[in-house]
């Protein structure tokens, strides 16, 4: 039971700290009128002072409260439906509710004295005043204001070069006056926006986009769906007509994509889309600037944005009034989140839809496997989208053993041929090679040592444009050593490939061409990635060499030929997934190719040329090779037939961390068999950034008695003594 907010005499609120329930506290009168639900407080904690939210009233009760001390913003950063959803989501994945309000907020907005500042500008109008100044300038200035009605100082100044001083003349004088408005920064403002061509859709997308329409025009209720489209099937249109029947509606859309790095791409489309319409779009993702970030998190909150656009983050975006949420490319590993709040968007997508009464659309090629069971049980609608636009065909995928072409270097004979062809030819190739530096690793070639990570089990992988071995765990770096530690060798030679590697071998094969690298070396700076694409599409780009990233999402009509370098490395990972990983990755990859006017080629170099996701791949066949892995993990009560939560144990004293995973696993095993316990065992990175890991694996096949034995954690907890983190991740995605 809970207090009517005209009362506000108690508050349940959130605090930033690693506390497993709200607490609540006294609203003083003095603050009674600027508290609401949504807003950031400063509060007592013992003896410290901390940031909380609050996330509802509360009744006093007999206990005295400690008092709110301080509202820090004057308006509510969310509503109470989006606390609720919160609080929902802290509750499932086991986090601190305060802590996972935290991470959902824009970044900033944990601290006492952080607040990213709020930009204002200045619209000058004229006055009635009649006459004109003497000044020449000046005049020019009082025409143009005059004309346009209203205008900001920041749009003058770009413009016009207009000195403040000429400006606050005119005032002085009486011609002008203005008043001070807030201005926000938008990343995109300067993105120029194309003139949209409409497409006319395939039999299959109208009859997907009418099937959504007909959901969206119903009653609000919750409607989960998946758009299961091959490459290049025209997903982005089928979207895009159903936000427009959303907005139709009065409601609202978000959109989820897995990369900030689409971000651009899609703003861009949609920005098309609704140009003429009066539709205010929104980005949120981590790659924006604080103060970016913030204005555009502020402006969802008042209402004033219709279609909110975003990396995972964005799943908690304030929007009121939603109608339509949009998972894009839902099958990408990148919408868990892998550290503190380990949420997976996709899924807390599909919640709050169900508490909006929204329709869900989950689009992908190669949707995970535990959506596509759920549409196979009637659980989602299944939209499929079988061909791609304009009757375009499939690109051909050959498998290159590289059993029968060793020796060849990093790449084999027929990849060669064919990527001189496709230059020739003046068209693009991807080239995908999931490894990024120069090499693995460094090797002694006359005692086998090699360079480890102090903090990490793991090898330092070698870039020879920065001279420097690295981590990519936990980022130590340090400059390769002359010779080797152990036996004084001189030949401390690269061993391996990585995607640098691959780049100077084919400036050296292919000198006339125009190469370009996309991993996260080249596309940590802001805008980077963007730049890249631009210059894939204006085709000042011949061959792009990339990590998983040019795999996800992008539209070259060019590229004609995708070659695989290694598609090994992540069928031997210990993970039931890996399959379903690498089927996935090769088939989206593959869909690069052939997207324009002529048709594509896809190779892939292995040694597994006889393994069942690879032939597969092979003849994109996604529902032989579902069939195939789904038996496999019923049999095994894997997941979707299953459900997993994993433990880890980590610090610093590896005898601590074993004793307390023991102990732990212990009191987990007491209790009935419904639950399986698995463990512990060490973590397959045993030790990362100078923490030992231990695992213990929780598997289930219903969720009820898993969440009855996670419930045994509260009291296990106790035991677990001071130097041991226990961290919990529900629904694991891996097990690294």
């Amino acid at each position: 039971m809970t207090s009517s907010p005209e009362k506000k005499q108690a508050a349940e609120i959130a605090v930033v700290a690693p506390l497993d329930k709200i607490l609540s506290y006294a609203i003083p009168a003095a603050l009674a009128t600027q508290v609401q639900v949504g807003s950031r407080v400063r509060v007592p904690l013992g003896r410290r002072q901390v940031v909380g939210y609050i996330m509802n009233w509360a009744e006093p009760g007999d206990t005295p409260l400690k008092e709110i001390l301080e509202v820090i913003d004057p308006h509510p950063l969310f509503h109470a439906r989006h606390a609720d959803f919160y609080l929902r989501a802290a509750r499932y994945y086991l986090y601190p509710p305060g802590e996972a309000v935290r991470t959902a907020l824009p970044a900033g907005l944990s601290a006492l004295d952080s607040k990213p500042a709020v930009l204002h500008d200045r619209l000058y109008r004229a006055t009635t005043s009649a006459g004109d100044p003497r000044g020449v300038r000046q005049r020019e200035l009082l025409q143009f204001i005059r004309a346009a009605g209203q205008v900001g100082l920041s749009q003058l100044r770009q413009q016009f070069a207009v000195p403040y001083a000429a400006l606050q003349r005119l005032v002085e004088l009486g011609f002008l006056e203005f008043v001070e408005v807030e201005r926000c920064r938008d990343p995109f403002a300067e993105m120029a926006v194309d003139v949209h061509h409409a497409l006319e859709l395939n039999p299959a997308q109208q009859q997907a986009v009418n099937h959504v329409t007909r959901l969206l025009n119903a009653p609000p209720a919750f409607h989960p769906c998946l758009l299961h489209g091959v490459t290049g099937s025209g997903k982005t249109e089928v979207y895009l007509r159903a936000i427009a029947a959303a907005l139709e509606q009065g409601r609202k859309a978000l959109v989820l994509v897995p990369e900030i790095a689409l971000t651009p791409q899609l703003v861009g489309r949609f920005r098309s889309w609704f140009r003429d319409h009066g539709v205010h779009l929104a980005v949120l993702h981590s790659g924006l600037s604080d103060g970016e970030r913030y204005d555009a998190w502020r402006q969802v909150a008042k209402g004033d944005i219709d279609v909110v656009i975003g990396a995972r983050s964005a799943v908690f975006a304030p929007l009121a009034g939603l109608g339509l949420i949009v998972v894009d490319e839902e099958h990408d590993g990148s919408y868990k989140q892998s550290e503190g709040f380990r949420y997976n968007a996709r899924d807390l997508a599909l919640m709050r839809g169900q508490m909006d009464e929204a329709v869900v659309l989950l689009g992908s090629a190669t949707p995970v496997l535990t959506t596509y069971q759920r549409a196979m049980d009637g659980q989602l609608a299944y939209l499929p989208l079988p061909e791609r636009t304009a009757e375009r065909p499939l690109p051909g995928v050959e498998l290159v053993d590289l059993a029968q072409h060793d020796g060849e270097g990093l790449l084999s004979e027929p990849l060669q041929v064919a990527l001189g062809a496709t230059l020739q030819a003046g068209e693009q190739a991807l080239l995908l090679l999931n490894r990024r530096g120069y090499a693995p690793f460094l090797l002694c070639h006359d005692c086998g040592a090699t360079l480890r990570c102090p903090n990490c089990d793991i090898t330092l992988t070698y870039s020879q444009v920065q001279r420097s071995l690295r981590c990519h765990y936990c980022d130590f770096r340090q400059r390769p050593p002359e010779s080797c530690a152990r036996c004084s060798g001189a030949r401390m030679l690269p061993e391996g490939m990585g995607t640098e590697r691959l780049e100077e071998e084919i400036r050296h094969k292919f000198p006339g061409a125009r190469v370009a690298r996309m991993d996260r070396d080249t596309t940590s700076r802001k805008g980077s990635h963007h730049r890249l694409v631009t210059q894939m599409a204006a085709r000042e780009i011949d061959v792009l060499i990339g990590t998983q990233m040019i795999a996800k999402g992008h539209d070259f009509p060019a590229v004609t030929l995708v070659g695989v370098l290694n598609a090994d490395t992540a069928l031997n990972l210990p993970d039931f997934r890996s399959a379903e990983r690498v089927f996935s990755l090769l088939s989206q990859v593959a869909g690069r190719a052939g997207r324009g006017d002529r048709s594509g080629r896809v190779l892939i170099q292995t040694y597994a040329v006889d393994n069942y996701a690879l032939a597969f791949v092979a003849r994109h066949d996604y529902q032989g090779f579902a069939a195939l892995e789904l038996a496999q993990r019923q049999a095994l009560d894997y997941p979707p037939f299953g459900h997993l939560v994993n433990l880890v144990l980590s610090g610093n004293d590896e005898t601590k961390v074993c004793n307390a995973a023991n102990r732990l696993s212990a009191g987990l095993m007491a209790g009935p068999p419904d639950v399986e316990v698995l463990g512990p065992a060490p973590c397959l990175l045993a030790r990362l950034r100078n923490k030992h890991r231990m695992q213990i694996l929780l598997k289930g096949r219903q969720r009820e008695p898993l969440r009855r034995r996670l419930a045994q954690l509260t009291p296990l907890r106790m035991h677990i003594p001071a130097g041991v983190v226990l961290t919990v991740d529900v629904d694991p995605v891996d097990m690294f």
